[in-house]
């Protein structure tokens, strides 16, 4: 039985301490500090007990009769009272209280807590487990970190002492602690902390829920609008109230642009209703973007061109080697433009107008000021002097088509700094979505203008160099076709009022220099085609491709690589061997890598200290590169019966290519000398055509068969190859899908010879459609072709005559290497590449069946 013992008395307001809990406690009470100073003479042990009422000198009847034995751990005394740790050691019941002369003193007996009948029963033990689990899930809700909870929880683990630290920590009244305290049964006192920390759950989670609804209520709009306020109030203290600053200022640069007639009233339009929206509206931020898209547009400034047509085209001649025929087309819009601005000249001298005003008008046709006359009273243009010279000054639609790699798009920049224009450019590959190109409606959240706009405005000028890269890839998707969008732009007659619809009012592009490049022409629809004028870009020869390496590739890919001053230096046969034998490709780029890639081996061993040749010959080069990655076809060494040498156009280039023919009866013997049976030879021969071809280049192998066999007596075919025979047309590099008409000289060329026994010439070359008569039709392609049969080393070409006046497409020094030989039918090609047939090595056709 627990002994009686009498203790100083420590008053509690607001609190109620359990067994096992250190609580700081701050003591101020006269009384009280009395008590705590005989607690600290003795064992420093104290009745810690709750009051009843809050009052400043509690009576024993206003305080209640269990509290907890506690001993006084640290003192801090200050001038306030006294700071103290009290440690709750166990639960004690007042027997009675003495009032002393200075601190109340009890009569107290420690308790002992009530143990559950049976620890291990499932009832008890759900029931401690659930506790634990609810009160680590309280804490977290109040925010307490993880590894707290757990270092305060798990260091507890007998259910009674759980039950009171729990206890402690919840946020209750006096009374229901009190409650709790008095609770001597281990079980009734967890079921009772189990409820009360449900209630402060449940009660947490609808704090949660409530405050979620009034932060939506609220909402950041209305947050927004109270803190801009807060912020309008404060500038408007200060004096710093921008807002009709900012007003001003927009309406001063609005009425500044010399605008049309329908731009004007829009802006008009829409700075009224600026001027009636709240600042902070929705409404008012979408009309002051719209305004200051209109203000950043150049309506009216123009950069100055240079019409000086030989600083142009030296500056074409600096950056770019060959290409003659658009550098040839530049200088002629240099050309036109320069005779108008004298014949407008002319025009103003002729009127009688002071020479400061003829000045101003040659100035006005070949770049009109932007510090021009001030708009009139409806803010559009009509002088019509100006109007007239804006007319002359509208600028050519060019598309350049070739090849990737041979200098469309890098053109496009030369051609903007040989004229002083801004360069522009809007790489259109991939796009689908019509509003890429017209721009968004402003009803939609995020509208924005189109490319078109958006690249006026980034120039700064009217009269821009305009790039419109990859316009054959331009896809077409259920957002609309973009292609379709460009009409309008591109069209010279239509774009001086392209509308986008993010602005919705005209804006002129007819001053401005549109530029477009494509890989394929035949994937640009066709009323698209017909607004720009084809310049085609051809491959470059090999000669042009080691100019270009020596001219601007390996004083480019030496300063990358930190070698411009270590003199290193390339042979031509180095450069010769790169070209060749390291790259197949009608551009240059993988010349550039390759060139890259000698560098910046050369770099790495001059840093690492090692010994490295100044002066790059064909050997250093293989050494550095290794072995050549391109095995380009060559011409035969041999005449052969059979194989006829063709040639093909690739977006890569042009080469040649082997057409091989092989015949062999299929059954019985040679046909009879009778007409029915020369009939039924011709009609029994089957033709096999192997080689991945298209539907095209097959049609090409029957028509070449059926010529044959039809025209036999006239190509002294014997007749024991006639019949029943079966023609098989190969050509080799299977993997790789090949079609088109031009193969149908060479595949007649292969047929006949193989059907007659007679040998092809292996240097010469041929191209050509042909048609069941016989006659060679033309075809395209040729300069890449004749460039790629130059390059495999055949001497002699066979094109069709018609084609005979692409031959001024081809470079001089490859033209004068060739002969060429200009056909209209079969037989002029036969003349040309069949031997006679030696008579001891004529075949004999295997009979099979």
């Amino acid at each position: 039985m627990a002994e009686r013992q009498t203790l100083p008395v420590l008053p509690l307001r607001g609190t109620v301490i359990f067994p096992g809990l250190t609580v700081p406690i701050g003591v101020g009470r006269p009384g009280t500090l009395h008590a705590i100073e005989a607690a600290l003479k003795g064992n420093r042990e104290i009745l810690a007990v709750a009051q009843r009422e809050n009052v400043d000198e509690p009576t024993p009847d206003q305080l209640y009769t269990m509290g907890v034995i506690g001993r006084i751990g640290q003192v801090q005394r200050g001038l306030g009272g006294v700071q103290l740790l009290l440690q709750g050691e166990s639960r004690a019941t007042v027997l009675n209280y003495h009032n002393g002369e200075e601190y109340l003193t009890a009569d107290v007996m420690a308790l002992e807590e009530l143990p559950p009948l049976d620890e291990n029963d499932a009832a008890f033990a759900a029931l401690y487990k659930e506790t634990r689990e609810r009160a680590m899930e309280l804490g977290e809700r109040r925010g307490l970190p993880d590894e707290v909870l757990h270092q305060v929880l798990d260091s507890v683990t007998e259910p009674g002492k759980f039950a009171d630290l729990v206890a402690g920590y919840v946020e209750l009244p006096v009374s229901e602690k009190q409650l709790l305290l008095e609770t001597l049964g281990v079980e009734e006192r967890l079921r009772r902390v189990l409820i009360q920390v449900q209630r402060q759950i449940g009660m947490l989670a609808a704090q949660d829920e409530i405050k979620s609804q009034v932060q939506e209520e609220l909402g950041e709009r209305q947050r927004e609008m109270f803190l801009r306020e807060q912020l309008k109030t404060i500038q408007k203290e200060l004096g710093e109230d921008d807002q009709s600053r900012e007003m001003v200022e927009l309406r001063e640069k609005l009425s500044k642009l010399v605008l049309p007639r329908e731009a004007r009233v829009e802006v008009e339009r829409e700075l009224g209703r600026l001027e009636r929206a709240g600042r902070e509206s929705m409404e008012a931020q979408v009309i002051r973007t719209y305004l200051e898209w209109i203000a950043e547009l150049p309506w009216n400034t123009r950069s100055d061109d240079d019409l000086d047509l030989n600083h142009a085209s030296a500056v074409l001649d600096e950056d770019h080697y060959g290409l003659e025929d658009v550098k040839d087309r530049v200088l002629e819009f240099l050309a036109v433009r320069q005779l108008r601005a004298r014949q407008i000249a002319d025009e103003v001298e002729k009127s009688g107008e002071c020479a400061a005003s003829k000045l101003k008008a040659v100035k006005d046709t070949v770049a009109p000021s932007v510090n021009g006359s001030p708009p009139d009273d409806d803010r559009s243009i009509t002088d019509s002097k100006e109007a007239k010279a804006r007319a002359m000054a509208r600028g050519p639609i060019l598309l350049f088509v070739g090849p990737p790699g041979v200098g469309k798009t890098s053109i496009a920049k030369s051609i903007a700094r040989a004229l002083g224009r801004k360069y522009i450019r809007a790489a259109l590959g991939g796009i689908r979505d019509e509003a890429d190109i017209r721009g968004h409606r402003r009803t939609y959240v995020g509208a924005m203008p189109g490319r078109v706009i958006q690249g006026m405005k980034q120039a700064g000028a009217k009269n821009p160099v305009f790039l419109l890269d990859e316009v054959d890839k331009l896809g077409v998707s259920f957002q609309g076709d973009p292609a379709s969008a460009l009409l309008e732009v591109l069209d010279p007659a239509q774009n001086d009022t392209f509308t986008d619809n993010y602005l919705n009012v005209p804006f002129d592009l007819s001053e401005v220099l549109f530029v477009a490049t494509a890989n394929f022409i035949q994937n640009i629809p066709g009323p698209l085609l017909d607004r720009m004028e084809v310049v085609d870009f051809a491959g470059y020869t090999e000669r042009e491709k080691a100019e270009i390496a020596k001219k601007y590739l390996i004083p480019r890919q030496l300063e990358e690589s930190g070698l411009s001053d270590k003199s290193i230096v390339f042979t031509d046969d180095a450069v010769a061997a790169i070209v060749s034998q390291y790259t197949r490709e009608s551009g240059v780029r993988q010349l550039e890598r390759q060139i890259g890639a000698v560098a910046r081996k050369v770099a790495r061993k001059l840093a690492a200290g090692e010994e490295s040749v100044r002066t790059l010959d064909v050997d250093d080069v293989r050494s550095l590169l290794g072995r050549p990655k391109v095995h380009p076809e060559h011409a035969g060494e041999t005449n052969e019966v059979g194989v006829a040498t063709g040639m093909y156009y690739t977006p890569a280039g042009g080469d040649i290519m082997f057409v091989e023919a092989a015949v062999r009866r299929l059954f019985g013997g040679p046909p009879t000398n009778d007409g029915a049976s020369r009939a039924e030879g011709v009609g029994s021969a089957s033709l096999i055509l192997t080689g991945q071809l298209g539907d095209v280049m097959k049609e090409s192998g029957r028509a070449a068969l059926t010529y044959a066999v039809t025209n036999a007596r006239a190509l002294k075919i014997p007749e024991e190859r006639l019949g029943s025979i079966e023609v098989h047309v190969h050509v080799p590099a299977g993997a790789i899908p090949k079609d088109g008409p031009s193969a149908g000289v060479a595949m007649a060329v292969a047929i006949v010879s193989a059907m007659t026994g007679r040998p092809v010439r292996s240097d010469i070359a041929m191209t050509g459609e042909i048609t069941l008569r016989g006659r060679v039709l033309p075809i395209g392609g040729v300069k890449e072709k004749v460039l790629g049969a130059h390059r495999a080393g055949i001497s002699e070409i066979i094109l069709p005559r018609q084609n005979e006046a692409d031959l001024d497409d081809i470079p001089e020094d490859v033209r004068k290497a060739l002969v060429f030989h200009c056909v209209s039918s079969l037989d002029e090609a036969f003349a040309l590449t069949l031997t006679p047939a030696p008579a001891a090595k004529t075949p004999v056709l295997e009979t099979v069946g």
